[in-house]
């Protein structure tokens, strides 16, 4: 294979802005995941320190279902499925695969899966290796989910529905209208597969993401990411008992996989101890939303945010970068965002509330994005 078909395809991204690097964190944490601060949380870090000290091993030297398979993860999945209050939980390594092995392993063959639009890229992949028939509803509009399904009922289809959401949007920050979408799923008989990547230890009672009073109904499936506001790495698949076995044995994306760490197994449930206990957290971070409504939305003219993801949308995808690159030289880490993660002409600037940051930070943030864009 020759280079030159790789150079022209990275040389047109270049041109339209869109070439990415890789940069070293700098400045104030306004891009991180690190929603709690937790990352560099003492009480997580002393568990894993007592857990080498007891001989637990770093590596997990094969998958699950070969001599990958600890004690520290089938603890941590015993804790998370009373944690979220269903029957069973699966830990894999992130996110991204968990989506992927729900979606290209549970729908079958003539089974419709309904999917919002924005949800994220890592389902879309899922989507593309399912044997399922998949289509996208209009971002939180119900009625859309509904006149899909329909539509396929009408057209003969005879197979299951899967209703796919994100309950926060990672890019958008505004929440999935979940108790509309359980009651269309409860008059379909359909799956509700609900990630909870940006929710889980920022919202609900414990931490227990805005699925919580969801998440041990039959026909709802949760995924919940370790490696955001919880500060660790590896994700949670919380579903009734059969669909957990059902993965254990058909998903690829965790047959096949190198187990996670038990050292991050570990992390995993002390984390889960941390968040439970994070009333305080929750609270300093929902001033720090106060304040960024204050001090960022309302002089740009932007709706109040309803959650720790602060969008600023610029709309052409040299501007947004511009823009960035100049609140990183003023010592705010603030990332722009562009095609294909949001659509064209929605380039933005995904700002990230953490507690890595204080109300001060928030204020200067917005004095300098206030000079830069005006």
């Amino acid at each position: 294979m020759t280079a030159e078909p790789l150079a022209r395809q990275l040389a047109a991204l270049e041109a339209r802005g869109r070439l990415r690097h890789l940069i070293p964190r700098a400045g104030r944490d306004f891009a991180s995941n690190d929603y709690l601060g937790l990352a560099g949380d003492p009480m997580i870090a002393q568990a894993v320190s007592d857990a080498i000290a007891r001989g637990v091993p770093v590596g997990s030297g094969g998958s699950r279902l070969l001599r990958g398979n600890a004690p520290e993860h089938e603890g941590l999945e015993a804790k998370a499925a009373a944690f979220f209050r269903t029957q069973a939980a699966l830990f894999v390594a992130n996110g991204f695969v968990g989506n992927l092995a729900l979606f290209a392993t549970l729908p079958q063959r003539g089974d419709l899966i309904v999917a919002d639009e924005l949800i994220h890229a890592s389902a879309h992949d899922g989507f593309r290796m399912s044997k399922a028939t998949t289509v996208f509803a209009r971002h939180n509009d119900v009625q859309s989910f509904a006149d899909l399904i329909a539509g396929f009922r009408k057209e003969g289809g005879k197979g299951r529905i899967w209703i796919a959401v994100e309950t926060l949007y990672s890019m958008d920050g505004d929440l999935a209208p979940l108790a509309d979408l359980a009651k269309l799923a409860a008059t379909h008989g359909a799956m509700l597969v609900l990630d909870e990547a940006h929710g889980t230890g920022v919202f609900g009672p414990g931490g227990r993401g805005l699925s919580a009073g969801l998440d041990g109904l039959h026909n709802v499936i949760t995924l919940h990411t370790c490696g955001k506001a919880m500060g660790t790495e590896g994700a949670l698949i919380c579903a009734p008992r059969l669909v957990i076995d059902y993965l254990i044995n058909r998903a690829r994306a965790f047959i096949f996989s190198t187990a996670p760490s038990p050292l991050m197994a570990v992390a995993a449930s002390a984390a889960l101890d941390r968040i439970e206990d994070a009333s305080d957290l929750r609270d300093r971070l929902k001033t720090l939303r106060q304040d960024a409504a204050e001090a960022i939305c309302a002089p740009l003219g932007l709706p109040t945010p309803r959650s720790q993801i602060v969008p600023v949308l610029l709309g052409e995808d040299k501007r947004a970068m511009a823009v960035a690159a100049a609140l990183q030289e003023a010592g705010f880490d603030v990332r722009g965002i562009r095609p294909p993660t949001v659509p064209p002409g929605t380039s933005r600037l995904r700002i990230s509330l953490t507690l890595n940051v204080g109300r001060v930070d928030v204020a200067a943030l917005g004095r300098e994005l206030q000079r830069i864009v005006k």
